[in-house]
């Protein structure tokens, strides 16, 4: 069995913190620079971690109210679900998300995904609830977490939400819009989505300062996926990078290009790889991806033109700057 690497490990965990620059690095395959930390870096790196966990629940600036939890029917997974499933006036896309250094700590992103939810989206992510403002973290806890998630689990959360949505007596019966189902990542978390591809239930992808690294990059038994994978995309896929100094800049910048099949809209903006994930509600990453998620499963003409159109709001904004591709596929959405 092969042995997780450290280098490839330490260099991921700081990368998703913002605290790579400056790094010594060597160029890997597919032209990724492969930065190698310092041990005190990697002290830094789970002292801010720890810090930022301490944060409360955002809110979210939707119309729901947002509550996550694990429940009997997914016990792998947590859920990030409108409080009052009663109040959910439409069938609910569903958001599927990897989490950031392949982890099974569920609630790493929970900005991010609560803010989703509250837009009344039905998210999930891999694992437990193991962070947070009244859990005790240490690095021992962050570690034993790290690099855990089986793949699986992703095509395991999108068998359970089309299983609720039919199941009489569920909570969620009728309330799930099966046909938009919607694969999202955050680093190795979005290459482990980037395996699904292809999948026929799939109806867009969200890929989150990510792509497909170079083969060996991902320290996990089974991280082979290669660049052939992005062949069998079909279906339309946002990438968002944090800038040159993002470790998946130039993974993501690859990937675009290699992408034939479908339309591709690449927006960028300086966060580095840590992004804007520890932010409240998810900052402007997060506010960009549920324009994404209104427009590719809800069809709304507003959210459109954040991403369409030669003055799209995301275009016009010195904080983004947009690339698209293949554009005259957008018939594909559906």
């Amino acid at each position: 069995m092969r042995r997780p690497k450290r280098g490839g490990t330490a260099a991921l965990l700081l990368a998703q913190i913002g605290l790579l620059p400056g790094c010594a690095s060597t160029q890997g395959a597919g032209g990724v620079n492969v930065h190698v930390p310092t041990q005190e870096m990697l002290d830094d790196a789970v002292r801010r971690t720890i810090a930022e966990a301490k944060k409360p629940d955002s809110s979210g600036t939707g119309t729901y109210r947002v509550t996550k939890h694990v429940l009997d029917t997914l016990p792998s997974s947590v859920v990030y679900q409108p409080t009052d499933l009663s109040a959910v006036t439409r069938p609910m896309p569903v958001y599927v998300f990897g989490n950031g250094a392949c982890s099974t700590d569920g609630a790493k992103s929970r900005h991010h995904l609560l803010e989703i939810a509250s837009h009344g989206y039905l998210a999930i992510s891999p694992g437990g609830i193991y962070s947070g403002p009244d859990i005790k973290m240490t690095p021992e806890s962050i570690r034993s977490h790290d690099f855990k998630a089986d793949p699986l689990l992703i095509g395991q959360a999108v068998d359970w939400a089309i299983r609720e949505n039919s199941r009489a007596g569920s909570p969620f019966y009728g309330k799930i819009d099966t046909s938009k189902i919607v694969l999202s990542g955050y680093s190795c978390g979005g290459y482990q989505v980037l395996g699904y591809a292809g999948d026929p239930r799939v109806s867009s992808y969200v890929i989150l300062n990510s792509g497909v690294f170079p083969k060996a990059y991902i320290p996990m038994d089974g991280a082979v996926l290669g660049k052939e994978a992005l062949n069998r995309i079909t279906v339309p896929i946002l990438y968002v990078t944090g800038g040159p100094e993002d470790v998946a800049y130039s993974v993501a910048r690859d990937d675009v290009r290699r992408i034939h099949k479908a339309p591709v809209i690449w927006i960028d903006t300086p966060a580095t790889h840590a992004g804007t994930f520890a932010e409240p509600n998810g900052g402007r990453v997060a506010q960009a991806v549920v324009q994404w998620l209104d427009w590719t499963t809800r069809g709304d003409k507003q959210a459109a033109a954040w991403f369409t159109g030669p003055d799209c709001t995301l275009c016009t904004s010195p904080q983004w700057t947009v690339t698209r591709r293949n554009q005259a596929l957008l018939g594909k959405l559906r």
